[in-house]
Formats: C-alpha cells, structure tokens, sequence
C-alpha cells in the first residue's frame, strides 16, 4: 500500500495550491480519502474527506468556503484544491485512506502518505 502526497511548496498569503495524493496497493474506490494537517508544535487535524464516489464532502471549519477536495477514482486519485491561503494554513498535509464506513477521526484511517510541506508567507 502506497499514498504518495505531491503539491506543496512555498506560497504567498492569498494565493493557492492543488495537492494531488496518488493511491496503490488497495482498491482505492473502495476507500473514503481525507486530508490532514500537521503544524509545528501542534497536533495532527483533519481538513476535509470524501466518501468512495466523491459525493460526500466533509471540511475541518477553517478551511469551510476556501479549500476543496476531490477524487478520481479511475486514476487513484484525490486532490486538494487550496485557495485563499493563510499563513495559519502552514502544515505538512498528509493524505489518508479509511476503510471504515463512516470514518470519525484520524484513527479510523488505515493508510497514511508521507507528507507534503505547504509553507505560507505574510
């Protein structure tokens, strides 16, 4: 099983970001797909998920409006479209994979991709 986390980098306050999560090793249409974060100094957080066909979406309250996540599951696939970005937002983002039905927090997720650092600047 493999989640390899691509995307991040260094932005301006304002500006946006499109992380993509590429998925193997499991039937990945089967599984729902989050995002989480992790800031220095501070705990793992969920952002947002989505269930197995991309037609439920769920966002963390201060990401609401400003982040979007998607999936495609004929590519293995998810993606986190990140617009209007803050210097708060500043994290390593991490993608992870649920087989549970209804996942609830982050120990529901099975899988978890390596991280990728979303730096932004005031």
């Amino acid at each position: 099983v493999q989640l390899q986390a691509s995307g991040g980098g260094l932005v301006q306050g304002g500006g946006s970001l499109r992380l993509s999560c590429a998925g193997s090793g499991f039937t990945f249409s089967s599984y729902y797909m989050a995002w989480f974060r992790q800031a220095p100094g501070k705990d793992r957080e969920f952002v947002a998920n989505i269930n197995w066909s991309g037609g439920s979406t769920s966002y963390a309250d201060s990401v609401k409006g400003r982040f979007t996540i998607s999936r495609d599951n004929a590519k293995n696939m998810v993606h986190l479209q990140m617009n209007s970005l803050k210097p708060e937002d500043t994290a390593v983002y991490y993608c992870a994979a649920a087989a549970a039905r209804f996942p609830r927090n982050r120990y529901d997720y099975n899988y978890w991709g390596q991280g990728t650092l979303v730096t932004v600047s005031s």
